[in-house]
C-alpha cells in the first residue's frame, strides 16, 4: 500500500471494525484515522496519495461492514468535531455530534429539532442520508455544512446544492463532513422535551431498541418515513411488505428480522456480516416473489466478503 502521511492524531494499521458498529459485525480497514483535528484532517487528505480510498465513518450505527474488511482508510472523527452552539434559531453542530444531543441541546435554548431525537447515529451520517422522521427531515432544517475534499480544501456547501432526497444527498465523492447549520422554528423548552419524551416512549414500544440493530433495514417503498400521524397509512411501509411476505421473525445464522418490528435486522449474538446481508438479500427476494416490489437497503454495507 502506499505511503500514508504523518499526522498528530491516531493512525491504527489493520483495525477490525465490528466494536465501531452497533450491529457489532465487520472485518478489519487497512487503516483507521482519527484526526487530532480540522488542520490534521485536511493536511491528511491533502497529502494522501490520490488512489487511496477513503471511507468516512460516522458511530456506525447504519452500517454492515463486511466480514473480509474494507481496503481503505476509514476516517472516524470523534473529539473536536463534536461541539454544538447555538445562535437564536440556528444551531451548528459537529459532524461527531450525536443527533439526539443535538435534538436535546437545541431543546434547552428554545430551538425545535426534535425530530432528531429517535434518530440514532451522528450529524454527519444524518446529513449524508438526510435522515428523517415523523415527517421531518435534515432538508427541511439544514442552512449549510462545512467538509472536506480530497483535495484537502474545506468548503461550505450549501443545502440547496446537495440535492437531499429521501435517505440521499449529492456530496463530493470522498468529502468529510465537519459540520452542519441547521435553522429551527422557536419553542418551550419545556414543552420540546416533553414531545421528545413521547417520541422515546412511542418508539421504545414499537422498535427493538435494546437489541443490536442498525435501525431500519430497508427504504419504505413509498419513498417517505413514518409520519406518526393517525392518517399514515402502511401499505408501502417496508415492516408491511416484509410481513406479507411472511418475514417477520425470519433467521439466518445469529441474524434475525426482529419479531416486533420486522424491518429491523437484529444480531442475536453471533451473526456474521454474511449473516445478516444473506438474510436481508433473502427478505428482499421473498418480498419481489409476493408483491413485485423491490426493497432498497437503507443500511449501507460497504468492504469485502
Amino acid at each position: 500500500m502506499s505511503t500514508l502521511p504523518d499526522v498528530r492524531g491516531t493512525l491504527t494499521p489493520n483495525r477490525v471494525l465490528s466494536d465501531l458498529t452497533w450491529l457489532r459485525v465487520g472485518g478489519p480497514a487497512d487503516w483507521l484515522f482519527q484526526p487530532a483535528d480540522l488542520e490534521d484532517l485536511s493536511d491528511f487528505l491533502r497529502d494522501l496519495p490520490a488512489d487511496v480510498p477513503v471511507f468516512p465513518m460516522g458511530v456506525g450505527s447504519n452500517l454492515i461492514v463486511r466480514d473480509g474488511g474494507l481496503r481503505a482508510v476509514v476516517i472516524r472523527l470523534g473529539r473536536g468535531f463534536n461541539g454544538i452552539s447555538i445562535d437564536g434559531t440556528r444551531v451548528t453542530a459537529g459532524a461527531a455530534a450525536l443527533d439526539a444531543h443535538v435534538a436535546r441541546k437545541a431543546a434547552d435554548a428554545g430551538v425545535d429539532l426534535t425530530f432528531l431525537r429517535t434518530i440514532p447515529g451522528a450529524i454527519g451520517g444524518a446529513v449524508c442520508m438526510n435522515a428523517g422522521c415523523y415527517g421531518s427531515y435534515v432538508a427541511d432544517h439544514l442552512i449549510e455544512v462545512r467538509a472536506v475534499l480530497r483535495t484537502g480544501e474545506v468548503v461550505t456547501l450549501p443545502a440547496s446544492g446537495l440535492n437531499l432526497a429521501y435517505r440521499s444527498s449529492d456530496l463530493p465523492e470522498g468529502a468529510v463532513v465537519i459540520d452542519a447549520v441547521f435553522e429551527g422554528q422557536p419553542g418551550d423548552p419545556a414543552q420540546l422535551h416533553s414531545r421528545m419524551e413521547e417520541q422515546l416512549t412511542k418508539r421504545d414500544a414499537t422498535q427493538p431498541t435494546k437489541d443490536r440493530t442498525a435501525g431500519s433495514t430497508f427504504r419504505n417503498p413509498a419513498g417517505f418515513s413514518s409520519t406518526g400521524q393517525a392518517d399514515d397509512v402502511h401499505d408501502l411501509k417496508a415492516w408491511k411488505v416484509i410481513d406479507d411476505a411472511g418475514m417477520r421473525g425470519a433467521t439466518r445464522g445469529g441474524a434475525q428480522m426482529s419479531p416486533k418490528h420486522s424491518n429491523f435486522l437484529v444480531n442475536t449474538g453471533a451473526a456474521t456480516a454474511a449473516d445478516l446481508e444473506g438474510l436481508g438479500e433473502e427478505v428482499r427476494k421473498k418480498v419481489f416473489l409476493h408483491s413485485g416490489i423491490e426493497l432498497e437497503w437503507e443500511i449501507k454495507r460497504v468492504g469485502e466478503p
